[in-house]
């Protein structure tokens, strides 16, 4: 591969002049989305208003130009944010409070460490860690963070005090706060509300927050609702963001933050790497995982260096680049330079847009990460990871986010184990055409008389080595025949470590003692060269290694005193 194709992203190499007026196109329609919701992003990473623009147009440009997808959307995003703030909160520097340029500075280190980790995980090839949080944990994480997310903004939107404490206390001080509500405020967050609803209802590609922002800050500015007791944003600072390290922040905080940023750092991995993955595989594409994390670091390091919060890959946004027909970053790029043209020029129609229409927006994100139907299909699918899942999400909004997604982390990893420790196992048959039969390895069957064939479906560890030889020898025990030979259907056994070689070397030494044949059949060249290597078959027949389990229960047959009849 030439330098420069190792440089320059595959998009831009194959890109297509006919395509810009569609990426364009694109990248104004996914403007008109992201700009509402990165500043109602803002209200989850308690940072300026301001801040949430900023996310996506350095960000978004660096990962145009080093990531390999061409159609992920990176810029703020909730769970990283609300990660972000839970973090920080819980770090315990004196003085440290929201929407302060301390707290900003605070936001920028964390992205900075964030991309420094990812720089980390691209040189060390680490994108396999995003499968290390399954589906079922994510779908369960991601609700977790919608229900903190939505409940968050009640108060705002009832015009009350965002009470203090745990989630409990919170709820607790917003429902003994409801006779205080404001009607002006619950006015403009119910008409948000309906404006956002009605346009999904009608067209999903009809930008409906951003209708309600505008109508809103019409609204604010005729009736003067600030002066009827409505919160308003205030001014929101313009221009270009800041360039450098951030301000009162040295070396010496990094290990402070490091926890906030690992937690960051496993989420954007696994988030990005599947919503990459799922839009490639929908055009029968592939994407290079590790390139996009090599693009998402240089994203988090353009954040940090630009005055603004952690950035990751983002669902929503790819989605609505997707409808948008949009062909490459190139759509992106529009976006960024659509929000550079905003904090240029416009920032100043922001002023007097309610706090309220904010809450609404962030609301609906909230509501929008609350899964039901991916709880549904897990439930009926699979009990154990529906209760991961719901686990997960009552831990996120219950105890934290930084919490949640720690647990995420662990009861994905023990849920594999777990798996791996008790896979599925058979006795396989043979029927009268000489097609394998698979039934569930139960006591007291048998694949034919004096015969099992035993089917383990996982590779052979040391966790669960004790368990395979306990289940062939309950099944000899409680065979309804005496059983003379065992076959091991090694189809499913890829691998052997040094601890099962030796319950392994065990369970055909006590089956030679009882005068009994073991023998292998469909063994993978690899899983035999290390049989090979830890001299696991030193005292094994190898006459008795079938190709196939078809050819191994022949060689029973042509063994057997009396013919024997297939099993159906």
């Amino acid at each position: 591969m030439s330098v420069v194709s190792r440089v320059v992203p595959k998009w831009i190499r194959t890109y297509k002049v006919t395509w810009l007026p569609i990426d364009v196109l694109a990248g104004v329609t996914l403007a008109a989305v992201a700009v509402p919701e990165v500043m109602g992003y803002t209200s989850i990473a308690q940072t300026p208003v301001i801040t949430g623009l900023y996310t996506i147009i350095f960000p978004t440009l660096v990962f145009a130009l080093l990531g390999s997808s061409r159609l992920l959307v990176v810029g703020a995003d909730s769970a990283t944010a609300a990660i972000l703030a839970a973090g920080l909160a819980g770090i315990g520097i004196s003085g440290l409070s929201p929407n302060t340029e301390e707290w900003v500075a605070w936001t920028s280190l964390v992205a900075l460490v964030c991309g420094g980790l990812l720089i980390l995980a691209r040189l060390l090839r680490l994108g396999f860690l995003g499968d290390f949080l399954s589906a079922s944990v994510l779908i369960g994480f991601l609700t977790g963070v919608g229900i903190s997310v939505l409940t968050g903004q009640i108060p705002d939107m009832l015009g009350i005090p965002k009470g203090t404490g745990n989630w409990f206390e919170q709820q607790w001080s917003t429902l003994t706060h409801l006779g205080d509500a404001d009607l002006w405020t619950m006015a403009f967050a119910g008409g948000a509300l309906v404006i956002i609803v009605g346009c999904k209802l009608i067209n999903r590609k009809i930008p409906g927050a951003v209708i309600a922002v505008v109508l809103s800050i019409i609204l604010s500015n005729v009736l003067d609702a600030s002066s009827h007791g409505v919160a308003v944003i205030g001014p929101v600072q313009g221009g270009m963001p800041p360039f450098g390290l951030p301000s009162g922040i040295d070396l010496g905080d990094i290990p402070a933050v490091m926890g906030v940023a690992l937690s960051c750092f496993f989420l954007i991995i696994a988030q990005s790497a599947a919503t990459s993955r799922s839009f490639a595989m929908k055009h029968g594409e592939r994407v290079d995982i590790n390139q996009d994390i090599l693009g998402l670091a240089g994203a988090n390091i353009a954040a940090g260096l630009t005055g603004t919060f952690v950035v990751n890959g983002s669902p929503t946004k790819t989605e609505i680049l997707d409808e948008q027909r949009g062909r490459s970053q190139m759509a992106n790029i529009t976006m960024s330079l659509v929000v550079i043209v905003v904090v240029l020029f416009l920032t100043g129609f922001l002023t007097n847009m309610p706090v309220a229409v904010l809450a609404a927006i962030v609301f609906m994100i909230g509501l929008g990460l609350v899964d039901l139907k991916g709880l549904r299909r897990i439930r009926a699918a699979r009990l154990s990871e529906f209760l991961i899942a719901l686990v997960t999400a009552i831990v996120v909004f219950a105890w934290g986010v930084e919490q949640g997604i720690i647990l995420a982390i662990a009861l994905s990893v023990i849920e594999l184990v777990r798996r791996a420790y008790t896979p599925s196992d058979f006795l396989v048959g043979v029927d009268k055409a000489g097609v394998p039969t698979y039934t569930p390895a139960e006591p007291g069957s048998e694949s034919m008389p004096g015969l099992l064939v035993f089917r383990f479906d996982s590779r052979l560890f040391y966790a669960n080595a004790s368990l395979f030889v306990d289940r062939i020898q309950e099944l000899i025990d409680t065979a309804p025949s005496p059983v003379r030979w065992l076959i091991l259907d090694c189809s499913s056994i890829g691998d052997i470590d040094y601890s099962a070689s030796l319950n392994l070397e065990g369970l055909i030494a006590s089956l030679h003692t009882n005068h009994r044949i073991f023998a292998l059949a469909d063994v993978d060249p690899e899983l035999m060269h290390v049989l090979t290597k830890l001299q696991t078959l030193e005292h094994f027949d190898n006459a008795h290694i079938y190709p196939t389990v078809e050819e191994a229960v022949g060689a029973f047959r042509a063994d057997s005193p009396t013919p024997t009849a297939p099993t159906a």
